[in-house]
């Protein structure tokens, strides 16, 4: 391990869990001593983490030093950008919230979100300047296949936005000035979920995300999953029945063909002859109780069941958080996803905890100002090797 990485480890750790000591740091992330010192030492030369006694420990003599994430020390810009609107955060340091805005969407192509995209991060910069701290990044947050690793910070394909290889990093660097990362919008909710919501502390768990479409972020031992291909997670694609609605993907049966808010609202459409255009309105007829209306929702339900089950028999989290816009009509499809989660996931998968966490888009671009954050830490640590004595652990 680098001190590159073992700087964010120990970042990551001291915001989520901190303060914490030097040995406490040392035992969360399996670092020696030496290892810990040399991640923590840039971070502290530069600001970002700082240290000082401890309360309560008195009684123990010498008061323990205790190492914690400056707040105040840097500023982040989080966007979230859905099909209608976008969404925008300022955060600090350690990723709380200090303003948000919105503003409504004319059109989907790059020409018409860019300028919109722009407008609300210099009303944040704004924002920032009277707090007196600087901005030092930007994370957007878009649907669909982002590619992590790319410069440009490259949207390869956006379903809901209709984009295909808009290099999204550069052009609103260009535009508003700061480093960009750009990330696929629900990975960039998972690392909020594993930083400060129900993933903290776990070493494994998925986030399921329902509405506009299906999606999935994934934690395996402690690290947010992309891929190798920036693809991983794509639970919407899964195919669940091959004889199944067509999706656009190409395929039938996808989960997202049958339980994503289009497809519901189509879905309703066809069995109740009713002219219902928005997930909203077929909600209200299904609970209105109308059975056509009701059965689709039952169908989506176990297709969400079904899906998390066989993300549950391949990884064994320990936890699968469901969220997303679509939760305003759990109560139609809880029941569904009950059974056909338990149906499907195999001998003791079936213990896995499944919740559910309603959460805004401000939490969502919240996501986009994380990664922003670890791109940040990242950059600024020392990239200088750790000894591999130094990375052997404090249990010799």
């Amino acid at each position: 391990m680098t001190s590159l990485a073992s700087g964010e480890s120990v970042f990551t750790i001291v915001l989520s869990h901190g303060p914490l000591t030097r040995a406490q740091i040392a035992g969360r992330t399996g670092l020696s001593a030496a290892a810990v010192t040399k991640a923590v030492r840039p971070l502290m030369a530069a600001g970002y983490l700082v240290e000082g006694p401890g309360e309560g420990s008195r009684a123990l003599g010498r008061p323990a030093t205790l190492v914690r994430v400056d707040a105040g020390a840097a500023f982040f810009v989080g966007v979230k950008v859905t099909g209608d609107e976008i969404i925008a955060v300022l955060t600090d340091l350690c990723c709380r919230v200090r303003a948000a805005a919105r503003l409504p969407l004319t059109g989907r192509a790059p020409e018409r979100v860019l300028p919109v995209l722009t407008e609300l991060v210099r009303e944040l910069l704004t924002e920032a300047d009277g707090f007196g701290v600087a901005v030092r990044g930007l994370g957007i947050a878009v649907s669909g296949d982002v590619d992590v690793d790319s410069a440009e910070g490259m949207v390869r394909y956006s379903p809901f936005l209709e984009w295909r290889e808009v290099p999204l990093a550069g052009i609103a660097g260009t535009a508003t000035g700061l480093p960009v990362t750009v990330e696929n919008d629900v990975r960039a909710l998972t690392v909020a979920e594993q930083w400060f919501g129900a993933g903290v502390g776990l070493d494994s768990f998925a986030l399921v995300t329902v509405g506009a479409g299906i999606g999935c972020g994934l934690v395996v031992h402690g690290r947010v999953v992309s891929g190798a291909h920036g693809v991983a997670g794509e639970l919407g694609h899964v195919s669940i029945d091959p004889d199944g609605p067509p999706c656009y993907c190409g395929n039938r049966g996808c989960v997202e063909a049958v339980a994503a808010d289009p497809a519901i609202v189509r879905a309703v459409r066809e069995v109740t002859g009713r002219p219902v255009t928005t997930p909203a309105e077929a909600l209200e007829l299904a609970r209105a109780g109308d059975r056509g209306a009701r059965q689709v929702y039952a169908a989506a339900g176990q297709a969400i069941g079904r899906a998390i089950g066989s993300v549950v028999n391949l990884l064994g989290p320990e936890r699968v958080v469901i969220s997303g816009e679509g939760l305003a009509a759990y109560d139609l499809f809880a029941d569904g996803i009950r059974d056909a989660f338990a149906a499907a996931a195999f001998g003791t998968a079936a213990q896995c905890d499944v919740v559910t966490r309603p959460l805004p888009f401000e939490e969502w671009a919240r996501g986009a100002a994380a990664t922003a954050i670890q791109s940040f830490i990242g950059s600024a640590t020392s990239a200088t090797p750790v000894t591999s004595k130094e990375q052997s652990g404090v249990h010799q």
